[in-house]
């Protein structure tokens, strides 16, 4: 079977939306949103999701190729082709219908190139460069759909889109380990003694526990800082970026509860908190 023909099967052999959804600490597409909103915030979700499978899931000798036909389907898409994909059809729509341009969508794939290559992390400020590329474009393209790309807005969500990731690899941290990739900063695992091998451990260690706390504190700095942004935002837009901010306040909420032992069972956001966060997020000015 070719490379294509393997994409194509598995793009139609997904999961549901609403399944792939509930992976995540935050709603994607709250049912709050009109139908046109969720449409095309689930749209852009399955380009990231497909791009983040073929780095984590697809045989490794396949990936790159892989990642080389969702990139030239998404030239298609900017030429006003039709794309090859299924799950990129459903993105041109979003594309034409909310004029989002491109760059966004090639940092995300750039970002999962350099997870075939790059595994380990020396420091915090170079785990803040790579979350530029894999985590801060959703939060422009999310932006662009609701029509309030502004600069002082797309600042803030890189603060918000960041801070979710770093909460996401502190969840994840063992199965990131089993993937042959560290996310902690490197210079922080030896600042508090930890080897690679904690990782392994069924019952996280004190001191990686110590790791976690301090890239969690890291994160709520980000999230209160990037969380102004739900206050320079109107409408459906407001709903959905206080969603994304209180899915991040809830899972630290669950690491904290938890004792950062995200070894022996990853926490996950509980949704009476979750839904707490919300609203209190709603109502900050």
């Amino acid at each position: 079977m070719s490379v294509s023909e393997r994409l194509h099967n598995e793009a139609e052999e997904r999961r549901t939306r609403d399944e792939l959804q509930a992976r995540e600490n935050f709603p994607v597409a709250t049912r709050l949103l009109p139908a046109r909103h969720r449409a095309n915030l689930l749209n852009v979700y399955g380009y990231a999701r497909l791009v983040d499978d073929i780095g984590d899931e697809a045989p490794p000798g396949e990936r790159t190729a892989l990642l080389d036909l969702v990139e030239r389907d998404l030239g298609r898409i900017y030429a006003g082709a039709e794309p090859e994909l299924p799950v990129m059809r459903g993105l041109a729509r979003t594309v034409a219908g909310c004029a989002i341009p491109a760059e966004p969508f090639h940092r995300l794939l750039q970002a999962n190139r350099q997870d075939q290559v790059v595994s380990r992390y020396g420091t915090y400020d170079e785990l803040l460069g790579y979350c530029a590329m894999s985590a801060d474009p959703v939060g422009h393209i999310v932006l662009h759909v609701f029509g309030a790309a502004t600069p002082d807005r797309l600042a803030l969500s890189d603060k918000v889109c960041t801070a979710l990731q770093i909460i996401e690899q502190c969840q994840d941290a063992g199965e990131d380990y089993r993937n042959g990739r560290i996310y902690l900063p490197a210079d922080d695992l030896r600042r508090f003694g930890c080897e690679e091998g904690d990782l392994e451990a069924a019952l996280t260690p004190t001191r990686l526990r110590g790791v976690l706390a301090l890239q969690a504190r890291r994160a709520r700095r980000l999230l209160d800082e990037g969380a102004v942004l739900t206050g320079r935002l109107q409408g459906f837009a407001r709903v959905a970026v206080a969603g994304y901010v209180a899915g991040g306040l809830a899972t630290l909420a669950a690491l904290e509860r938890g004792a950062y032992d995200v070894l022996s069972a990853p926490p996950r956001p509980r949704k009476a908190r979750l839904l707490a966060e919300w609203s209190r997020t709603l109502g900050r000015r």
